[in-house]
């Protein structure tokens, strides 16, 4: 009932909402992820007003709409969410707005969902953490300038000037943290984390990837879980395992206490930026700086 009173709250938003926006001839865009308010300031530049909904360490899966963010996203010219159920509590909000014929656009709906990695135990069947492959987040910035270049034509060529450079540096970042992994024996590239946030990172860049809890950060680790991986941990010898900044670190700590349980040990060997981005401001804060950050940092825990 709560959440039809919800709903039906957020209908009568659309009819009777007094239009807040700021007025100064620019669009007004809201974002949900800080990734994706990362690419879209990137992109847009000085075009545009933003406003992201999540901040750092905010775990997308578990994160629900307040009344401001439903403010936001009425009065919004255009939403960009990253889709694929990783924005699982806002998801009716958000398809509530597409009803409503805003321009909501979820950038997942930009890849080829055969090359996405699926997952049975998800809502979306696919994993939604695509970020983590860089190739996919090129096809991001893409999608992004021309949704903008669409709704604001007369500064196309601004937006395209900003995909492009951005676009540059991108690539930049793909053969940097290549070369940073190549420093890596391949036998030590398992990767152990709080969840599976990063397969699509396996995938691209050669490493096993094992999760403690499953994609969602709202299923939670069992016992049994714990003591699996433990055992794995022991059986293949891994030098380290990872906390995450949007995830409590609580179930590392005791995947680290069951290992030695057993005898042996396993460094934490950091903190890895997985749902969110780094504190605004540090290069963590940027996408670029929060993927050479978690790249450096793994590479030098496993060696």
């Amino acid at each position: 009932m709560k959440k039809i009173i919800f709903l039906l709250a957020i209908t009568l938003i659309f009819t009777a909402c007094k239009d807040e926006s700021k007025d100064n001839g620019k669009l007004n865009i809201v974002t949900t992820t800080t990734m994706i308010t990362d690419l879209v300031e990137n992109i847009g530049g000085d075009m545009i007003n933003i406003q992201g909904l999540m901040g750092s360490g905010v775990d997308p899966h578990l994160y629900k709409a307040s009344e401001g963010d439903v403010s936001k996203l009425v009065n919004a010219d255009i939403i960009f969410y990253s889709g694929l159920h990783l924005e699982g509590k806002l998801v009716e909000v958000l398809e509530k707005m597409e009803s409503s014929q805003k321009t909501t656009i979820a950038l997942s709906d930009a890849l080829d969902e055969n090359t996405l990695i699926g997952s049975e135990y998800f809502a979306s069947n696919y994993d939604p953490h695509v970020w983590f492959d860089i190739n996919y987040f090129e096809q991001f910035a893409k999608k992004v300038a021309a949704v903008l270049s669409k709704k604001d034509p007369k500064n196309t060529q601004k937006y395209e000037a900003n995909k492009n450079a951005y676009i540059l540096k991108l690539e930049a970042l793909q053969n940097n943290i290549k070369q940073t992994i190549e420093t890596l024996p391949k036998e030590k590239r398992i990767l152990v984390t709080a969840h599976d946030a990063f397969n699509y990172f396996g995938k691209a860049y050669g490493f096993e990837v094992v999760g403690l809890q499953g994609i969602s950060t709202a299923t939670e680790a069992g016992v049994q879980d714990v003591q699996k991986l433990a055992t794995f941990i022991i059986e293949k010898n891994i030098k380290a395992i990872f906390i995450e900044s949007s995830v409590p670190k609580r179930t590392i700590e005791a995947l680290q206490a069951s290992v030695k349980s057993k005898g042996h040990d396993v460094e934490i060997g950091g903190t890895l930026y997985s749902d969110a981005l780094g504190n605004a401001g540090t290069p963590e804060g940027t996408y670029i700086g929060m993927f050479e950050y978690n790249v450096n940092t793994i590479v030098n825990a496993l060696k």
